[in-house]
């Protein structure tokens, strides 16, 4: 048995584009999968074609209820000789994702793990981004306090101009808004922040800038859209 951790899109976006076609004739052949979520899962699938009928496709949703004997019990209930997938809710499975927590179990259950490639916001925005690609640190999300946040930001700040390392950060899409305000208040003048915004999609859209010049350009389009924050102290 093989557990594979197939990549989801990160928008809108036909599968031929970000997903390889080796993998895509893979993820239609399994008949298993754990989601994080059983409708997106079930998109992916129509999306990429599946040789069984949608409602033949087992899938397990993955959630923050899911106890470590359900994630055993899906795995071990896979017939000898079937291999299952696994997909995260955008983008690839198990960074920045609960899908971790199903090949941590894969591995102590010597269950053979094959990560497929396919979109990383992560890695799309630290490549795009003009920083630092040595040495970062992903922290998901910041502090939704104001004064929590912003010291969170001066202190990844601080940590980056001492060690040269670019920080990443994601936030909630109807924050994201806040989250530009709160980056070019709170952060020095000579920083680089870079905006990911839509990666992979039609309004897919890239700039970095140090935040003086932040300050004086006019704040981007945002709003509800998936982005991604990375900085760079000087």
């Amino acid at each position: 048995m093989t557990l594979h951790l197939i990549p989801v899109s990160l928008g809108d976006v036909t599968s031929s584009v970000w997903l390889p076609q080796a993998a895509q004739e893979l993820a239609a052949q399994l008949t298993v999968y754990i989601a994080e979520n059983a409708k997106t899962a079930r998109a992916f699938l129509k999306e990429v074609g599946t040789q069984s009928a949608l409602q033949d496709i087992t899938i397990h949703t993955l959630s923050r209820d899911s106890s470590t004997e359900d994630i055993r019990r899906w795995l071990q209930s896979v017939p000898t000789g079937t291999d299952i997938g696994l997909v995260s809710e955008a983008g690839c499975p198990a960074v920045a994702d609960p899908g971790a927590l199903v090949v941590a179990q894969a591995h102590l259950l010597g269950i053979r793990v094959i990560p497929w490639t396919g979109p990383s916001s992560i890695m799309l925005g630290l490549m795009a981004s003009g920083l630092d690609g040595q040495r970062f640190a992903f922290h998901g999300y910041a502090s939704v306090k104001g004064e929590e946040r912003d010291t969170q930001l001066r202190a990844w700040e601080n940590y980056s101009h001492k060690h040269k390392q670019t920080q990443i950060l994601i936030e909630t899409p109807y924050r994201n808004e806040a989250m530009f305000q709160a980056l070019v208040h709170t952060l020095r003048d000579t920083t680089r922040l870079c905006i990911a915004r839509s990666l992979t999609c039609e309004d897919e859209w890239i700039k970095t800038l140090t935040i003086a010049q932040w300050r004086k350009v006019p704040a981007p389009d945002l709003a509800r859209k998936p982005s991604l924050f990375l900085y760079l102290a000087a």
